[in-house]
C-alpha cells in the first residue's frame, strides 16, 4: 500500500511547495485536484520531485450527468483534459465523480442517470485509449449526488469496464460497514478521511469513529497494493492523519 495526500487540504499553496512538503514527509504520491490553481501542471516541475501524481478531475462547475447538453459535453471535455494529464504522469490514474441531479432535475432522474453512464462510458474509452486507469468515486449522503450506493456503483463501473475509487468517509456517511465497503474487486484507489457518520466532514484520520484498524486489516487480507489518499480538510488534518497512520500502521510507510 502507498500513502498519498490530496491537494484538497493544501490548496492554494503552489504545487512546488506542496510536493516539497510531501517529499520532506517521506511520501511518494500526491493526488492533484485538476482545477484552479492546479488547472495547469508542468510535467517538468513534477519530474523535479520524487513524487508520483494521480489526477482528480475537476469538482467545481461541472456535471457530466447534466440534461443541458452543452454543460454535459463541456464537463466531459474537462474530464478528458484530466485524462490527458494523467497519461503524462505516473501511475496514470484519474478519479472522476459521476455527476448530480440539477436543482430542477428530480423529475428527470432516469435521463440524468443515463447521461452519467453515457459520459462515463465515453471517458472510460478515452482513458483506455491513453493507457489511463479511470476510477469512479462513490459519493456521500448529499441530496442530488449520483453514485452514493457503492453496490450500484460497483455494477456500473463493471459494465463500463472501469474501476472504483472507494471514498471511505463517503461510504461511512452512507452507513456502510467496513466489510461492506470492500466487497468490489474493482476498487483500485482509496480516499481516507474520518467523520461521525452524520456528514462528510473530511476530518483527520483517527479523530472520530471510523474503524481504521479493521479497514487496514481487511485491506491486508485482501492484498490491496494500491494507493491510499489522505483527503482531509486542512493542513493540520494532513499532519494529524499522517502522524496517526505512522504511529499505528508502520507497515504502510
Amino acid at each position: 500500500m502507498n500513502i498519498s495526500v490530496s491537494t484538497l487540504a493544501l490548496s492554494p499553496k503552489p504545487l512546488d511547495k506542496v510536493l516539497a512538503c510531501l517529499e520532506d514527509r517521506g511520501l511518494k504520491y500526491c493526488e492533484v485536484i485538476n482545477e484552479y490553481p492546479y488547472d495547469s501542471i508542468s510535467k517538468d516541475l513534477v519530474d523535479s520531485y520524487n513524487i508520483k501524481i494521480t489526477v482528480h478531475s475537476p469538482l467545481s462547475d461541472i456535471n457530466i450527468a447534466s440534461y443541458n447538453e452543452t454543460i454535459r459535453k463541456s464537463s466531459v471535455s474537462l474530464i478528458k483534459n484530466s485524462i490527458e494529464l494523467a497519461s503524462s504522469m505516473e501511475p496514470g490514474l484519474v478519479v472522476v465523480h459521476p455527476g448530480q441531479i440539477p436543482i430542477l432535475g428530480k423529475k428527470f432522474g432516469e435521463k440524468i442517470l443515463a447521461n452519467s453512464k453515457e459520459s462515463l462510458s465515453e471517458c472510460s474509452r478515452y482513458a483506455e485509449d491513453r493507457g489511463v486507469m479511470l476510477c469512479v468515486e462513490n459519493m456521500p449522503n448529499i441530496d442530488g449526488l449520483l453514485g452514493k450506493d457503492i453496490n450500484e456503483l460497483d455494477k456500473m463501473v463493471e459494465d463500463l469496464g472501469a474501476y472504483m475509487t472507494l471514498d471511505v468517509g463517503h461510504a461511512h456517511n452512507m452507513g456502510f460497514e467496513i466489510s461492506e465497503m470492500l466487497q468490489s474487486p474493482l476498487i483500485k484507489h482509496i480516499h481516507l478521511s474520518d467523520n461521525d457518520g452524520s456528514f462528510d466532514n473530511h476530518n483527520a484520520i483517527g479523530s472520530v469513529n471510523i474503524d481504521f484498524e479493521t479497514l487496514f486489516k481487511e485491506l491486508t487480507n485482501r492484498n490491496y497494493r494500491d494507493i491510499l489518499v489522505v483527503e482531509v480538510k486542512d493542513p493540520e488534518s494532513v499532519a494529524e492523519s499522517l502522524d496517526y497512520l505512522k504511529n499505528n500502521f508502520k507497515n504502510l510507510f
